[in-house]
């Protein structure tokens, strides 16, 4: 356990169809270092997962959207998969309470089809980022220096691609939350 992060807080923000992987590991991950996560579902009821190729299984939620803020973290995690961003990056709740956290110069992290949501948050212009391919020329359109590297870290934003890039992705969330506030967020 990380002495630095006991007392962090992280929320997931989610909805049915996210990818399993992109929530499951970095949570544990978060767990692991002693943070506390919070999933946090537009309903506050639990979420179907998506895992790779069928439905996966369901997770509780711990939070109603309508029930916390982002003084209540000290970063935010958007796992992608095909379903949850195209819900979520729809929904002016999830979408407020996302560029809430680039106001408050607080980590945020989204992997695969996550940054959908960034984009509707308008919060990605002039950013370097990466995400699943089939994203790229969507936030390249929204203005973004798109890469195709496993992980990229722009002032506090933690973007990758897939599952396979977990590892890295796990790594730099967790050195971002360490840090904490980045001066460079912004929305």
């Amino acid at each position: 356990m990380n002495q630095a992060l006991n007392g962090k807080r992280v929320a997931i923000l989610a909805t049915d169809g996210f990818e399993e992987s992109e929530l499951s590991v970095p949570r544990a991950a978060l767990q692991k270092e002693g943070v506390e996560v919070h999933i946090v579902s537009p309903e506050g009821k639990g979420i179907r997962a998506w895992a790779e190729t069928d439905w996966g299984d369901t997770y509780e939620a711990d939070k109603a959207l309508a029930d916390v803020s982002e003084s209540d973290y000290h970063a935010l995690v958007l796992p992608g998969g095909l379903f949850n961003p195209d819900e979520l990056r729809l929904n002016e709740d999830a979408l407020s309470f996302v560029k809430a956290f680039f106001q408050a110069g607080k980590p945020v992290a989204a992997i695969c089809h996550a940054p959908w949501i960034l984009i509707n948050a308008g919060v990605v212009d002039g950013r370097k980022m990466t995400s699943v391919p089939s994203v790229a020329q969507d936030l390249r359109n929204a203005g973004v220096n798109w890469v195709d590297e496993p992980v990229v870290v722009d002032s506090g934003l933690v973007t990758s691609r897939t599952p396979k890039d977990l590892d890295a992705f796990n790594a730099k969330l967790l050195e971002e939350l360490q840090e904490g506030r980045h001066s460079g967020q912004h929305a």
